[in-house]
């Protein structure tokens, strides 16, 4: 038996697997995530904020206390497009190092998609193959496309942290700021269009916490229960339905609908915004939630 741990830092959140892998079973110990938002004002600086960098640290602490209880062999620090944008990244870097002994793993866009494909496909039945698997993360959107296997990938720039400090500056938002971000979110598809075939899927699949909290807006749960949300089909009519009543509501509003997240209150309107346009994008008349995504693809990988 391999006792593994994968730690994924994003924009917005850094999260936590430490999963038991034996003769190609895969059993989950823990899971845990912390919003830290290491990608503060990132798109317009192009640097850390020191507030971000100490946040961020103070939650890889916690979770080197974890990891030290509960007997890990091997782990695997990942860290995406905050971290690739970020000229200062080293002052992270640095930190973790000091505090877990290991490298991290500035992936590319196109490392990030693919391990999001391993996460997300597996254990899915081949006859609902080919899958396009879609990771909305708080800095970029990864589109990956294949059968057993990644086929093509593409990485743009649409995340909802990234989409909200660029366009939304009030909640409920203005009609004018959600014009200019479908403009902008449709750019960007249009880009990763030209590199992944994304409406010849037979499967779309959303991962990570924009797509999860779309799905339990559209299953109408009073809170939110992963595994309630795991595997769930949404549909695109739904996920235009829950993109719009986010752009209505205020704050306060959505802080107390009893599935959010704290700390994704302030950023899902423009990430259920880039889901809606995914959908319309590919044509999908529906797409699956999946709970397993870069963090299961990261856990996998520690074995290969």
């Amino acid at each position: 038996m391999s006792r593994v741990a994968a730690i994924d830092c994003g924009t917005n959140s850094i999260r936590l697997l430490i999963a038991d892998i034996t003769s190609g079973v895969f059993k989950e110990v823990l899971r845990s995530m912390e919003v830290v938002r290491l990608g503060q004002g990132v798109d317009k600086n192009k640097s850390f904020h020191p507030d971000a960098i100490k946040r961020t640290l103070a939650a890889v602490e916690g979770f080197k206390e974890i990891i030290s209880s509960k007997g890990v062999e091997k782990i695997r620090f990942c860290a995406t497009s905050a971290t690739r944008d970020a000229t200062n990244r080293d002052l992270f870097t640095a930190g973790v190092k000091d505090i877990l002994g290991v490298e991290v793993e500035v992936i590319a866009g196109e490392e990030e998609a693919m391990l999001s494909f391993d996460g997300a496909t597996k254990g899915l039945m081949q006859s609902d193959a080919p899958f396009l698997v879609v990771d909305i993360g708080g800095g970029s959107t990864e589109f990956v496309y294949g059968h057993e296997k990644v086929e093509f990938a593409k990485s743009v720039d649409i995340g909802c942290v990234r989409m909200s400090e660029r366009h939304f500056n009030s909640q409920p938002v203005a009609m004018d700021q959600v014009a200019r971000a479908i403009i902008d979110i449709d750019i960007a598809i249009a880009e990763a269009a030209s590199v992944v075939p994304i409406s010849t899927a037979k499967t779309l699949i959303a991962v990570a916490g924009t797509a999860t909290t779309v799905a339990a807006a559209a299953l109408e749960l009073e809170e939110y229960d992963r595994y309630l949300i795991h595997l769930s089909r949404i549909s695109a009519e739904k996920v235009y339905k829950v993109s719009s009543m986010l752009q209505s509501k205020t704050k306060e509003e959505i802080a107390n609908l009893g599935y959010m997240h704290p700390g994704r209150v302030d950023v899902i309107t423009a990430g259920s915004l880039v889901l809606s346009r995914v959908m319309a994008a590919t044509g999908a008349t529906e797409f699956v939630a999946s709970e397993s995504d870069i963090l299961d693809g990261m856990a996998w990988s520690l074995i290969n």
